[in-house]
């Protein structure tokens, strides 16, 4: 398992990293503030850059844009304390090599990947698409049998309502990247399993590192625990921001959730014009 880490320069974050801890959700006001501060280094690439509730910042209120700067400079003031890094502005070590990395080079390292057992069952690795520089960036769950004969994410019934719902926000498909958090069409389009998202999870995330994207919006539960460590329902957490990397993320549904359940496509509508509405924030 080290071994493959660290063909992706990633050995010295899978020897510290512990098990995802649980984002904290914020306003959408806040989220389009400036979050891009360090992390520690002894915090997983999961790890959220909001206030804990237990920190000297906590009782920040997060709908205060005026407090919420002098906490983000109070956060970053010199001083002893750990090293820190951020996914996006401080690579690590492990990942100061692919400083000038772009998305055709982590597509070359994927290869012909065979990392797991998804590599059995697929036809074509389906590894992302679009604009590679877009500021919303959505993460699925997994390629269904369309994507998996296509080579393409989102290319069926589920990515045609996700097109409309593109679309219904003013933007076009070809100014957003989409992606999923496994590459291999799971037998059955099954829900991946852990070790699997575990396999792919290092070129997710540096997919999005290379993009550096405003909002990421989840597509389902599978891309929130992979991304943000929630467990909780997506009927629980949905329509929400959280701080993710010196980024935001907002969780909803699924569109195939949506083909099973016609009528939560106003829910959907209704999180899709809050990422239309912050994307039309300042930065």
């Amino acid at each position: 398992m080290l071994e493959f880490y660290d063909e992706l320069g990633l050995g010295e974050f899978y020897l510290r990293r512990p098990s995802p801890p649980k984002a904290t959700a914020i306003s959408a006001e806040s989220a389009a503030g400036d979050t891009r501060i360090g992390m520690p280094m002894e915090q997983p690439v999961f790890e959220t850059g909001f206030p804990r509730p237990d920190s000297p910042f906590g009782q920040t209120p997060p709908n205060s844009r005026s407090n919420s700067a002098a906490v983000l400079q109070t956060a970053v003031a010199p001083g002893p304390g750990p090293q820190v890094l951020s996914l996006f502005d401080s690579p690590s070590p492990a990942r100061a090599a692919r400083k000038d990395e772009t998305l055709e080079m982590i597509r070359e390292d994927l290869g012909d990947c065979h990392r797991c057992r998804l590599a059995a069952g697929r036809h074509t690795i389906v590894f992302g698409q679009g604009n590679p520089h877009a500021e919303l960036v959505f993460v699925g769950e997994g390629p269904g049998a369309d994507e998996d004969a296509q080579g393409l994410p989102f290319v069926g019934r589920a990515g045609q309502l996700l097109n409309r719902m593109i679309q219904f926000i003013g933007m076009k498909r070809e100014e957003v990247y989409i992606c999923n958090v496994v590459k291999c069409r799971p037998p059955g389009n099954r829900t991946p399993l852990p070790d699997e998202i575990e396999m792919c999870s290092p070129f997710l995330l540096r997919q999005i590192a290379v993009i550096r994207p405003r909002l990421v919006c989840c597509l389902g539960a599978p891309a929130v625990r992979t991304l943000l460590g929630i467990k909780e329902g997506i009927t629980k957490i949905r329509g929400r921001f959280y701080d993710f990397q010196g980024t935001q993320a907002l969780a909803t549904f699924h569109p195939a959730y949506i083909l099973r359940n016609p009528r939560e496509e106003k829910v959907l509508r209704e999180d899709f014009q809050k990422i239309a509405e912050f994307l039309k924030m300042p930065r």
